[in-house]
């Protein structure tokens, strides 16, 4: 786990100067605090900033090799031992144990082919000297970021946007990023705030010759074909595959731990995990707010599976402190409650190992959602005639607000395409319209999905859904919190239910594996039986619980009211809008928790890059002069 910053320039030109170049590396000093390194020819610069887990000694970058090919790789691939043998065999020397070198061989030898022999999460780029060629890519589902603008004579990229703000200044936002942010509450890929930068798409890969067009392409594409068989044959392929999936991720030179949380996915990975290392730490935080902690279930569950358990409860006070260095961290805001604990919970696990194992993705690879089972309790609705539809939906709409069955009908009566969007949907394109200074008809939130639902227009209604949260929801928001929480305190979170062979499995697996006997990820379930408590494998989904609900009536009150104030977004926003929603949830009137969150983390990330202002957010009552859309 690493980061690293390039410039490839489409024309014999001074490379980037050296002060800017510091402030760009330095800006991603957390990816990296174990060394820096700097590549520059010609055409091409590379920074790096090195967290040392594999070959400690020799595995510096950038690596070159032959004198001609150049990398710099954020990642890991975990099946780099298999595939050096296959080198070898070809007659590749090699002179590190290093997962690097043998990316980098692959390359040579398999050309820009080598991404589809990969097992593991990365991002990377190679320059060839001689063919004068940029190769880039980035893992099948995003768990590494990669991040890339160009310029009118240079091509910039970087593991993470910050470094690319010291080469371009983040004067422009996007209308579209923002609208859309409100609604997902995260940026959907390949979008970003500033309209100058791009995220390079999971399982996408470039190529770029200086003073060529670049070119983009999709080396993997992510789907489901769902077969027949018994459960007992996907059960069983499902646990073959993850005791190889977690043996592989347990690869390292530097001790591993795990998060634990209170549901399967997490406990199936440490107590594979175990089987490997029996000193296995793990760790867990939680809230003071009753039903908000996590914690004595995970002491539960660590004393059955005879494991260490390190735990810490988050306050509010600690809670407001750090939530602008969260926010900094997050690049463009993710303003998924979820993210504050797992800061916390990487902040307790860097005091003790390098490396964590987190379940991430279990969810949308087996079907954990409780949302999949929506499309059963809705089924007689596909029964009714097209007009009695459309009538009921209108009645609906029309009964007030709050009445039981409303939501129902509604959805009910409203086709998937139209309702679903992933798991979160805060703000509606109405209450949009009335919050934005500059809404814009032209971008609602459907426009992101709309292709998706296309591609997977023959699966289920569940299985439809599946498919938009792997590509929406799992890289734009799960991933991102996963990489840069973690990333903040210098550890790399490894996530062996995202895995190539894994995902083999998991997509043939219909509907009815996964939401069978009144639960989520049934065959998961089955899988894991023998190996976690009984205690665990049937709990419902908790998922970090956060109490901002509560918090924002007390403990967060003052600090949401005064932000919401003084913030110098008003070019933006309406701003007796959003204090309107702050009145309506104190006053019990409705919960807008979710709501305010969206706008609050926005207007935080505002004040640190926009307004450039510091961490302490005292200092948002000093505002600046506002950009321009």
């Amino acid at each position: 786990m690493c980061g690293f910053i390039g410039e490839c320039r489409k024309k014999n030109i001074p490379a980037i100067d050296s002060h800017t170049w510091s402030k760009a590396i330095e800006a991603i000093h957390h990816r990296g605090p174990d060394s820096t390194g700097h590549f520059l020819d010609e055409y091409v610069q590379f920074g790096f900033k090195r967290l040392s887990i594999i070959d400690l000694e020799h595995g510096t970058q950038p690596m070159s090799l032959q004198n001609r090919y150049h990398i710099v790789f954020n990642g890991e691939i975990y099946n780099y031992i298999e595939l050096r043998e296959g080198l070898k065999a070809e007659g590749f020397v090699f002179q590190t144990d290093s997962d690097t070198e043998v990316l980098l061989a692959l390359y040579i030898s398999k050309g820009k082919e080598c991404v589809k022999e990969l097992r593991g999460m990365f991002a990377f780029a190679i320059w060839d000297r001689v063919e004068l060629t940029l190769f880039a890519a980035r893992d099948p589902f995003g768990i590494k970021p990669f991040y890339y603008t160009e310029t009118e004579d240079r091509l910039f990229f970087a593991s993470e946007q910050k470094s690319i703000h010291s080469y371009i200044s983040l004067e422009e936002l996007s209308k579209e990023a923002l609208q859309h942010y409100l609604t997902y509450q995260y940026v959907p890929e390949p979008l970003c705030l500033s309209n100058k930068i791009t995220k390079l798409l999971p399982g996408h890969c470039f190529t770029v010759t200086p003073g060529q067009e670049l070119s983009v392409e999709c080396y993997y594409k992510k789907s489901f074909s769902p077969a027949k068989s018994k459960m007992s044959h996907y059960a069983n392929k499902t646990k073959k595959v993850l005791l190889d999936s977690v043996e592989k991720h347990m690869r390292s030179d530097v001790p591993v731990g795990a998060f634990l949380s209170s549901g399967i996915d997490s406990t199936s990975i440490v107590a594979l995990a175990k089987q490997h290392n029996t000193n296995l730490k793990t760790f867990t935080v939680g809230f003071e707010q009753q039903g908000f902690s996590e914690i004595d279930i995970a002491k539960d569950t660590a004393e059955k599976l005879q494991v260490e358990n390190i735990h810490k409860l988050i306050t509010p006070e600690e809670f407001i402190q750090e939530l602008p260095a969260i926010i900094w961290h997050m690049d463009d805001p993710v303003a998924d409650p979820a993210a504050v604990p797992l800061y916390f919970v990487a902040k307790e696990a860097s005091k003790h190992v390098k490396v964590v194992l987190s379940g991430e993705g279990a969810d949308e690879l087996f079907g954990g959602y409780n949302i999949y089972r929506e499309p059963l309790a809705l089924n007689w609705f596909n029964y009714m005639p097209g007009s009695m539809k459309s009538l009921l939906h209108k009645v609906a709409l029309g009964l007030p607000e709050g009445i039981k069955g409303k939501s129902y009908f509604i959805r009910g009566t409203t086709p998937l395409s139209e309702r679903y969007i992933g798991n979160a949907n805060i703000l509606s394109e109405l209450e949009k319209q009335h919050l934005l200074t500059m809404y814009d008809a032209n971008n609602p939130f459907i426009k992101v999905t709309r292709n998706l639902f296309d591609e997977a227009s023959l699966f289920d209604d569940s299985l439809k859904m599946q498919y938009i949260d792997l590509h929406t929801w799992l890289p734009g928001d799960i991933l991102v919190k996963a990489d840069r929480m973690t990333m903040a305190h210098s550890i790399e979170l490894r996530v062996p239910f995202l895995d190539k062979e894994v995902f083999a499995v998991a997509s043939e697996i219909p509907t009815y594996a996964k939401i069978s006997h009144g639960t989520t990820k049934y065959v998961l379930r089955e899988a894991m039986k023998e190996f976690i408590p009984e205690s665990v494998l049937h709990r419902k989904k908790l998922g970090f619980p956060v109490p901002i609900r509560h918090w924002l009536k007390d403990e967060l009150y003052d600090f949401a009211r005064n932000l919401l104030v003084t913030s110098p977004t008003d070019y933006l926003f309406k701003k007796e809008e959003t204090i309107k929603l702050l009145d309506e949830h104190v006053q019990g009137k409705k919960d807008n928790s979710r709501k305010l969150w969206v706008i609050l983390c926005f207007m935080i990330w505002h004040s640190l890059y926009i307004e450039n202002n510091p961490w302490n957010h005292s200092l948002l009552e000093h505002p600046k002069v506002p950009v321009t859309m």
